[in-house]
């Protein structure tokens, strides 16, 4: 199994901004870690009150953003300006292009979120927009989906996102057969057959591949379901 340790991740930090790169991203590369499947990105980004992103562009990616801590204030070239709070998850298809900015909407506090880059499965489309407050319902919950049921964000893309909370001392099996699955851990400990996991972790599984996970302390992770047999 593919185990990417966050010790071993990426780092920038511009005083205004701590970085964490799970994969390679900016100046930073490794080409041992240029992501999973269609997952290209995930950034642990912590900014200081008062300090963001400025307007910069993208296209052709399904860039999703998971609020840890604080709150995200957005805006972006199609009009859309949002404050998205922790508890929140926010997808934006940048398609043909799209101009965004993005702030610590607080002046004071830490702004800590998870930028999360998909490659989508058509490029060229018309840029949108989504964010919504999902709540959990069981182990898993589905964030991001390529229909948008069960109340989750459309992803364009043949991939899923799921919120995994386990409790101390609950387990759960992941296997995904005939795909790819990823797990990154947000908060707490878990354990598995051969390994410990800690925040900042993540681990891939290949098909046929099962990971027995067992939470030591109260658990929050991110699952991926993604495609196989993916080529750039």
């Amino acid at each position: 199994m593919y185990i990417r340790r966050a010790t071993q991740r990426g780092k920038a930090n511009f005083g205004w901004l701590n970085s964490h790169h799970s994969f390679s991203f900016g100046s930073y590369y490794d080409p041992a870690h240029m992501g999973v499947s269609v997952l290209r990105v995930i950034n642990d980004d912590i900014v200081k009150g008062g300090y963001g992103f400025d307007t910069h562009g993208h296209r052709d990616m399904e860039i999703i953003s998971y609020i840890v801590a604080g709150a995200i204030e957005h805006q972006d070239s199609t009009g859309n300006r949002f404050i998205v709070p922790a508890g929140e998850v926010q997808r934006m298809s940048a398609g043909s292009g799209i101009m965004h900015s993005e702030y610590n909407a607080s002046k004071t506090d830490d702004l800590n979120f998870l930028q999360i880059w998909i490659k989508p499965n058509i490029n060229g489309m018309t840029p949108s927009y989504e964010q919504k407050r999902i709540e959990q319902d069981g182990k898993l919950t589905p964030l991001a989906n390529p229909t948008g049921d069960n109340g989750a964000l459309k992803l364009h893309q043949d991939a899923t996102l799921y919120r995994l909370v386990l409790q101390q001392g609950e387990t759960i099996p992941l296997e995904l057969p005939g795909r790819i699955g990823y797990l990154h851990i947000i908060k707490g400990d878990a354990k598995t057959a051969n390994d410990s996991l800690s925040a900042g972790d993540g681990i891939a599984l290949n098909s046929g591949e099962r990971l027995d996970l067992a939470a030591t302390s109260p658990l929050e992770a991110l699952w991926f379901d993604l495609p196989p047999n993916v080529h750039d």
